[in-house]
């Protein structure tokens, strides 16, 4: 007898019907209801080949969030982190040096150039003399 087990305990997921878990269940089930309410509500109206696009772009939304998962998380917590990155707090990121040498030597080379520039006065003031 052999029973499988997951590496992570965190990625097990209940099988209630054909393998799917209820989230998927529900989602499913609610693709396939839309779908079918697009293909009566439009049979009358558009072409067949129409019909059918419609009836996908109904579904699409409904198995993106029963379906998909990245890195732990689940569609609507995917498009919410989406909007917040890219539109509710967009940052520009810039790259600023920090210089710790220049920092802790910069009352040194003040020193510096205030010397380089009295003994520059002081030639001047030598050769005018």
């Amino acid at each position: 007898m052999e029973i499988n087990i997951n590496k992570d305990i965190r990625e097990y997921t209940e099988g209630v019907f054909f393998g799917l878990n209820l989230r998927q269940l529900i989602c499913s089930g609610l693709a396939v209801a839309s779908a079918v309410a697009v293909y009566f509500g439009t049979r009358d109206i558009v072409s067949k080949d129409m019909i059918t696009y419609f009836c996908i772009a109904a579904a699409v939304p409904f198995a993106a969030i029963g379906f998909i998962k990245y890195n732990g998380m689940p569609f609507e917590k995917i498009i919410v982190a989406w909007i917040k990155d890219n539109f509710i707090v967009p940052r520009r990121l810039t790259v600023k040096t920090n210089n710790m040498y220049l920092e802790a030597l910069k009352g040194y080379f003040s020193n510096k150039d205030k010397e380089a520039m009295n003994a520059k006065e002081h030639t001047n003031i030598t050769e005018a003399g």
